[in-house]
């Protein structure tokens, strides 16, 4: 099955009724199932399973980490990972919970902004070592504590990075296309250099 973009991932999409058939047979949740994601790792369900709840506890249940902070963490991810799904996904995410578009963009070159708070710095931080090198540095978790609130919270910005960052790499590698009629890389259409060129 070929996207709206003339894309076509590695693994054939479900038909929307036949994801939600799956889905529901798994206990994930109805809206996540016309996702492009889902309609792909359903051919998995008991994996879809496993992502669905993990996604569902780190979005929605009884959270620790301020999602505000988590959605940094996320669209840094798909920024320095090239993952258009992963931004895309996560600019309508972010920006239905008000965060700012310029604080979103910010992301992109955390580093030198003026407008990231500490806190938002903090996790960027951690976010980038954890992909440079597979864990936080000493420094940086002191840094972190001071801006994360308890012990639960940090284990939750630990997790979510691991989480997405897994995610951005089964998205890439499995080349999941964005749903029907959703733009590229919000707002502006640009991408990072790494993004690949024909997904």
């Amino acid at each position: 099955m070929t996207s709206s973009s003339g894309h076509t991932p590695r693994i054939a999409m479900l038909s929307v009724e036949d994801a939600k058939k799956a889905a529901a047979s798994q206990g994930i949740p109805e809206m996540m199932a016309p996702l492009s994601v889902f309609r792909i790792l359903l051919k998995n369900p008991a994996l879809a399973r496993e992502i669905g709840n993990t996604l569902n506890m780190l979005l929605f249940k009884d959270n620790q980490l301020d999602g505000r902070l988590r959605e940094l963490i996320i669209m840094r991810l798909g920024w320095a990972t090239g993952s258009n799904y992963e931004w895309t996904q996560h600019w309508r995410v972010a920006t239905q919970m008000n965060i700012p578009a310029e604080v979103l963009l910010a992301v992109r070159d955390w580093k030198n902004s003026k407008i990231l708070t500490d806190a938002a710095k903090a996790v960027l931080r951690a976010t980038d070592e954890t992909l440079q090198t597979g864990s936080i540095s000493g420094a940086c978790w002191a840094e972190c504590k001071k801006h994360i609130p308890n012990e639960a919270a940090l284990l939750e910005m630990v997790a979510a990075i691991g989480n997405w960052r897994m995610i951005s790499q089964f998205l890439l590698s499995v080349q999941v296309p964005l749903e029907e009629g959703v733009a590229s890389w919000p707002p502006d259409g640009v991408k990072p250099a790494n993004a690949p060129a024909d997904y």
